[in-house]
């Protein structure tokens, strides 16, 4: 029977490390959209964003709690760990993702709210119920749902979907494989106890390598669009040169690593630099478009 739940375990439930990208991005997505939109209209489509992805959070561990409980990594979470009953993070998260659609399709469209619902949608069923167990090339397809917050974000301030939007998505869409199965080399283990596909261990480390060497290749080509979108300027395209050239010199040397020990030390530092180039490449991103905006350039 499961312990009484306390209120960090739901906030754990909503996975807050991850949310933090996903508002960040949709947040970004907002700002650099044409046109404007009301701040408080702005801070509620944020809100309504983040609480979307807490929900899709929740029912991933409602849903995985069996293999939660199993790696080493996920263990502590609140229903493997025995503090919440999983029926409590099954309405949790059902009532969260009811209440932001809901309240995003009032607040601002029914485009963004609509959106959303297919991004809950996609990363609970598509990827948590089918893909996660069955293929290993789930990290590929399902990673669209990590992807589309600054679609959501664009779409509250236009109502439309845009091309400057889906060379979002794609950035981020092309940055899950290398970023996530970097983490599956050193975490095979964990994922082989759990009986989790990831490619390492399915098709082995040297084929998993050469992917990620391939993916990160056609990431840093892709980061280049902002620019010849025309919704970009230098500052982005020094900042995604720079940290592109860093990505790829990374994967080259975690594809070269030839002993057990320096592939997993290869793989750790690409996941660690992975987690601040999404962040610093919409960051500057963030940074280009309020230059251009005051006219400071």
């Amino acid at each position: 029977m499961a312990g009484e739940a306390r209120v960090e375990d739901y906030l754990a439930l909503l996975k807050p490390r991850v949310m933090s990208l996903v508002v960040f991005t949709a947040f970004v997505g907002m700002l650099i959209a044409p046109g404007s939109i009301n701040p408080i209209i702005g801070f509620i489509a944020i809100a309504c964003i983040a609480i979307g992805a807490g929900a899709s959070g929740a029912l991933n561990m409602w849903y995985d709690a069996d293999i939660d409980a199993v790696m080493s990594r996920t263990i502590n979470r609140p229903i493997p760990a025995g503090r919440m009953a999983a029926s409590e993070a099954l309405v949790f998260g059902v009532v969260l993702s009811v209440f932001s659609v809901m309240l995003l399709g009032l607040a601002t469209n029914w485009v963004a709210g609509g959106f959303l619902a297919f991004t809950i949608f996609f990363y609970v069923v598509v990827y948590t119920m089918w893909l996660k167990r069955s293929t290993p090339q789930n990290i590929v397809i399902g990673g669209a749902a990590g992807a589309f917050p600054p679609m959501v974000g664009w779409a509250a301030v236009t109502g439309t979907l845009s091309w400057e939007g889906f060379a979002l998505f794609l950035i981020i869409f092309l940055w899950t494989p290398p970023h996530f199965w970097a983490l599956a080399l050193y975490k095979q283990s964990d994922y082989g106890a759990a009986g989790i596909p990831m490619m390492p261990n399915v098709v082995g480390e040297v084929s998993t390598r050469r992917q990620i060497l391939a993916y990160s290749v056609v990431l840093v080509a892709a980061s280049m669009l902002p620019l010849f979108l025309g919704f970009a300027g230098w500052i982005y395209g020094a900042v995604a040169i720079a940290f592109g050239a860093g990505f790829l010199w990374l994967a080259v040397r975690l594809w070269r690593a030839s002993e057990s020990v320096a592939m997993r030390k290869a793989a750790r530092s690409l996941f660690t630099f992975s987690l601040s180039y999404l962040f610093v490449l919409f960051l500057a991103l963030l940074a280009d478009t309020f230059v251009t905006k005051m006219g400071l350039l």
